[in-house]
Formats: structure tokens, sequence, C-alpha cells
């Protein structure tokens, strides 16, 4: 009977599975998933969704750009003080005329980078800001100087040279010099709150600048020119003092030519050679007088010939004469060799004597003459030396009168018309832009931030798990007036949001229906009761047989729907109490029965667990069609997850854009680790309103224009 009963209930609901199957199905893929994956073709529309996103907050954002853009204007035209601009140019002149060709104390500019660099810091340099200080009288004007025009009675005042001070730093802080690119042109520019002071500042800076290098210049030749007078002074004196030494040195002293101290030292040299070519001859009469003796000591008239060397000895000893007839000769040529070697000797003593004296005149005069040389070559350096100053004085004193600046004023700064800050077109741009970036920052922060589902899109995404039913929020500030209106509009979106939910449920298994029905939650406060009750007055009117179960024994809220007899339900039922019978209560105006929870002091979790709430329940199967047990929340106590293994079906209420990711990852979590599985996930409270607000009634035509067509809320 079961059976036929489920067959013709699927014949009554079967022109609503259109829309449901399909989105049945797609929960199917998504539950086939890893927990959290994301689906392959939403991959590719991660700018869409962001697109979405920003246009779902373009009021917040128009309002960000409304109120930047008002800030902005008012910045610009009431706050900001207007600031005045004016520039004026210098060149730089790194080829110069020249009028003489006369090399220069100071040499011009190169041109090379890091001479354009250095000018360009010169521009800012306390130098250059003292110089403005004190052509325009900057230490009298308040907006520089703050001591400027007050009494110092007390003497509180800083010294004259710290105001000074003061005032150049306050001067340097209008100023900015910039370099054109690829030029040695310099725009000077000085933003001041009046527009002539902004020219005045502007044309000093360029004017003290070309005539600060002329001053250098002038300054440095004029430097050069005292210590090149000094100089020249000094190295006169000196030329004088070697000239005159020269002179002096000259007339006391006999010096001769150089050509004859050449004739001089090559009589040193014959006279040397001479007593060489004497000594020689003396040293060689000595030995043949010694062989000469030794030979007539031995008597060999051979020896006597042979040492001797005369050829009258020869011939006598050819003739056979005898030995006293060559002793007789040996003797005479002996006395001549000895008389000759006397005569030199006596004439080496005097040329030596000559030698030497010859050799001291020859030093003496050579001395003089290279002293004289060293003298007169230091003499010449000196004038050269004096020459070459006096020439480079007679040409730096020349240039005194044609010194030429390295720069010159190419363009002067004209008087501002227009105040150039604050640019009130720059200003609103700049603040629309803030105003855009500062909106879509926050609505994409709080889309972030965001941790509830808004659509059952992102809910399946997450979990895994198909959305069965998603029921916008029922009118009704108390619960009673929750059922009075789904009794009273049962065409509304409500009620056909809970046929919907009733149609998924019963094509969930469409071999075998689901009879024993399950609905929980994460947290309290979510809409599960709500669903429960609304899925038994749903049923209900379908025919069937349907028990409301109140498995929330720890909180009881069924008093807020029903107006019940009696308190005594499924506690006293398990405890034996009271019978089934006497214990439901029929509600005739939804045409249901409900069975309440009742009080008790025992555990719930161990009263779930209980043979006789399994013998309960298999006892229900055979009484009703249907029995829907509305059970705690799961995060909070583990009655659910004990409940849920006797159940044919689990529905899990997620209350829209308040339940995080989180609960509901552990929630599933926890039915998982019981070895159980959720059927399906109900969106639960959906506030049409905020759908519309987030931009997501179009694509949810229940909770867009369209509604007022179909139902009748």
């Amino acid at each position: 009977m079961t059976n036929q009963m489920s067959k013709k209930l699927l014949d009554q609901i079967g022109g609503q599975i259109g829309g449901t199957l399909a989105g049945s199905r797609r929960g199917r893929v998504h539950a086939l998933m890893p927990l959290g994956a994301a689906d392959p073709e939403e991959s590719g529309l991660e700018l869409l969704d962001l697109g979405r996103t920003l246009w779902r907050g373009k009021w917040w954002i128009a309002l960000a750009v409304a109120v930047a853009t008002a800030w902005g204007w008012a910045w610009a035209t009431k706050l900001a003080t207007p600031l005045y601009t004016a520039q004026a140019s210098v060149v730089l002149e790194p080829r110069q005329s020249t009028v003489v060709e006369l090399e220069g104390v100071m040499s011009g500019l190169t041109g090379d980078q890091m001479t354009v660099n250095t000018e360009a810091e010169v521009l800012t340099s306390r130098r250059m800001m003292g110089q403005v200080v004190d052509a325009l009288d900057l230490t009298r004007n308040p907006a520089f100087n703050p001591w400027a025009g007050a009494t110092d009675d007390a003497g509180t005042a800083p010294s004259a040279q710290v105001q000074r001070d003061t005032t150049m730093r306050k001067v340097a802080q209008v100023f900015a010099v910039t370099n054109v690119r690829a030029s040695y042109v310099f725009n000077v520019t000085a933003v001041t709150e009046d527009p002539v002071l902004s020219t005045d500042l502007a044309n000093t800076l360029a004017r003290v600048y070309v005539a600060d290098q002329l001053q250098v210049k002038f300054d440095a030749t004029q430097a050069a020119t005292e210590w090149l007078t000094e100089r020249v002074a000094g190295l006169k004196s000196e030329l004088e003092a070697a000239e005159t030494a020269v002179q002096v040195f000259v007339a006391g002293t006999e010096l001769i030519s150089p050509e004859a101290l050449d004739g001089l030292s090559r009589q040193v040299k014959d006279t040397r050679a001479r007593i060489a070519s004497l000594t020689d001859a003396r040293d060689a009469a000595g030995a043949t007088l010694a062989g000469l003796d030794a030979a007539l000591a031995k008597g060999d008239a051979a020896a006597i010939a042979r040492v001797a060397n005369d050829t009258a000895l020869d011939r006598l000893i050819a003739s056979g004469a005898g030995p006293d007839e060559i002793r007789a000769r040996a003797e005479t040529i002996r006395r001549r060799i000895e008389g000759d070697r006397a005569r030199t000797e006596a004439q080496i003593g005097p040329i030596e004597t000559s030698l030497a004296g010859l050799e001291a005149s020859f030093e003496g005069q050579s001395a003089d003459l290279v002293q004289l040389d060293q003298m007169k070559r230091e003499a010449e350096a000196s004038r050269a030396i004096y020459e070459y100053f006096l020439a480079r004085l007679k040409e730096t004193a020349v240039q005194q009168g044609i010194q030429q600046a390295d720069a010159r004023v190419l363009s002067e700064a004209a008087v501002p018309l227009w105040p150039s800050s604050p640019n009130r077109r720059r200003i609103l741009a700049t603040t629309m832009l803030f105003g855009l970036l500062a909106g879509a920052g926050y609505v994409l922060l709080r889309e972030m931030l965001n941790t509830g589902f808004r659509t059952a899109e992102q809910l399946e995404r997450h979990s895994g798990h198909s959305v069965f039913g998603q029921i916008p929020r029922i009118k009704g500030k108390k619960r009673r007036q929750i059922l009075d209106y789904l009794v009273e509009k049962p065409t509304s979106a409500a009620a056909e949001a809970v046929r919907n939910l009733r149609t998924s449920l019963l094509l969930s298994n469409v071999d075998r229906p689901p009879k024993v029905i399950l609905s929980t939650s994460a947290m309290p406060g979510e809409g599960k009761t709500t669903v429960a009750v609304a899925l038994a007055q749903n049923f209900a009117g379908l025919g069937q047989r349907v028990l409301l179960m109140e498995g929330d024994i720890r909180r009881r809220v069924f008093d807020e729907y029903f107006r019940l007899e009696q308190n005594a339900g499924l506690l006293a039922v398990l405890a034996g109490e009271k019978s089934f019978e006497s214990a439901v209560q029929r509600i005739d105006h939804l045409g249901i029965d409900v069975l309440v929870g009742g009080r008790t002091t025992t555990n719930a979790a161990d009263l779930f667990s209980s043979d006789r709430f399994a013998t309960l329940i298999a006892g229900l199967r055979k009484r009703y069609d249907i029995v829907i047990i509305d059970m705690p929340p799961v995060l909070l106590v583990p009655d659910t997850r004990i409940v849920a293994r006797l159940t044919d079906a689990v529905l899990f209420s997620v209350k829209w854009d308040h339940t995080s990711r989180a609960q509901v990852t552990e929630a599933i979590r926890q039915f998982e680790i019981a070895g159980t599985d959720i059927t399906g996930l109900v969106l639960t409270q959906i506030d049409p309103i905020g759908m519309r607000k987030y931009g997501y009634a179009g694509k949810y035509g229940a909770y867009g224009g369209y509604q007022s067509k179909y139902y009748t809320s």
C-alpha cells in the first residue's frame, strides 16, 4: 500500500520536476568533486565574476566617487591656498667668443653631464639663496622670516644671522631647478602665494646666478693678478742676484777659454805619454843590464851576444875572438846601456813635476768653468721664469676687462595671471579616481569578508552537495504567523519554494522515496524547524499521513508554532510512561500529527542511541507515510548524527548570507565522521530585497521582478 501511495504521489508532482531535476543534476556534478574544488567550467569566469561583483556594488562605488569628488571640489575651491608659479630660463654657454688669444685664469664650462648637474646644484646652493635674500631684502618679508616686523621688547628674537639662515632655508623651498633634457637650458621655477613675488624670485635667481659667475671669474682674475705681481717681483730679484753672482765670479777668477782648456788637456795627455815612454825605456835598460850581468857571470858568449844585441859583438864572436875580447866588448856595451838608463832616469823627474803643474792648472780651470756654466744656467732659468710670469701678469691684467659669464638669462619670468595650484581639473580627476578605487575596494573587500552564501550555486560549489530548496523569508513576527501565512497563501513564493523542496526530496531517490526525514542545521536560528513544519504541512496537503517529531528536546520550540494541549511526548513514550497514541497530538488545520519532545534529566544522546528509539522509528515507518524529525544543530550536540543513521534523508538548512563557510564545512565533516551523508541542502530565509541589492535577482527570477506574475504573496 505504501508503494502504491508513493507512485501516486510521484504522478501528482511529475509536472514540477523540470527545473528542480536540472538543479539536482548540477548538484550531483558538484558532489563528485572534492570539497571546495572549483568547477572547471567556472575557472575562466573569474574576470566576469569580478565585473559582476563590481556591478552589484555600483551604488556604493557611485557614492564613493560622489563623496570624493565633492571633497576634491571643496578642497580646490574653498580650502586650498592658491599658489602662483613663475619660470625663468637660464642657458649655459660652453663655447664663448674669444676677443684675444690669451689663456684665461679660469676655463669655461665643458658642457658634459657632470658639469650640467653641478651647475644645477649651484643654482640652488646657499650662496645663491643668500644673494636672492639680500637682493630682495626678504628678511623683512613675514612669509619667509617669522620674526619680520615683530617687536622684540623681551629680547626673544634670534640674531640677524639666524634670521637670515631661516629666510634662506624657506626661500630654497619655493625654488625648483630642472634641466631641459638634452640641452644646456635650466628652468628656474618659483612657487609662492603672490604672483609678483614668484616672478621676482625666479628672475632674481637667474640674474644673480649669471652675475655670480662673472664675479667669480673677476675675483679669480684679480687674485691671480695680485699673486702674479708679487711673484714677478720676487723672480726679478732672484734674476738680478743670479746675474750679479756671475759677474762677480768672472771678475775674481782667471779663466781661459774652453778651447785653451782643451789644448791644456791635450798637453797633459802628451806629457803623461812621454813619462810612460821614458819609464818603459828605463825599465827595459835595467832588464838588459840584469841579463847581461847574468850572462857575464856565466861566461857564456852566446848568452852575452843574445842579451847585448850588438852587431860588433856578434862579428867579434863570429871571428873567433877570445873570451877576454868578448868580455871587454860586453863591458863597453854595459857601460853604454847604464849611461842611457841614468840619462833617462834623470829626464823623468822634471817631466813629472811639469805634469803635476799642468794637472793642477787643468783641474782648477775645469772647476771654475763648470761653476761658471752652472751659474749662467741658473741665471738663464731665472730669466725664463721671470719672463713667463711677467707675460702672464700682463695677460691677466688685460683679461680683467673682458671676462664673460658661462651662462646667460634665456628668458625672464612673466607675472602669472592664474594660479598653478590647486589644479581643479587634476584634483577632480584624481579624487574621482580615488573614489572609484576606494568604492571598488570597499565592494571587493566586503565580498571577500563575506563568509555566508547568497546563491544556491555558491553553496553547492563550496559544499559539494545539491541544494534541494531555496526558501524566502516568510512574513510574520511570530512563528505561528509563519504557519498561518503558509496556510492562507498557498500560492505564495514561500509555499512554492516548499513544494520545490518537497519535489527535490522525493526525486533524490525515485526507487525508494524517503519516509523518515531529518531536518537540522549548523547553528540555531537558521530555519531548520520552520523547514520541518512547512515541509510537513506540504506533504499533508497531498493527502499523506505525516508525523512531525520534535527531536530538539534540549530547546523545545514547538510550543511557539502550535497550540498544544499537553507537554508529554517523545520522552514519555520512550520511558514507557505513555503510549504513542496518547502522546501524539493532532493539528487539524495543518492535517498533521505532532509528537513533542517532553522534559527529562536523562542525556538526550543516550536516549536517541537506545533500542527503544530505534524500535519507535521502525514502528512509525509502518504507521505514517512521512515522518519528519526536527533535530538540534549538528555543531552543538551529537544527537543529530545519532538519529541520522535511522533516517532516509537528511536536510541541512543554511541561512542565507549568515551561515559561514567554516560552519557548513565542519557540519559536513561531522556527518562524514559519523558515517552518514547529507541528502540535500536548503538555503533558508532568503531576503528578496537583499538579492536584488546584490544583483542576483535577475539570475534567480523567484526573487526578482517576475514573481508577481506567478505567485500571490
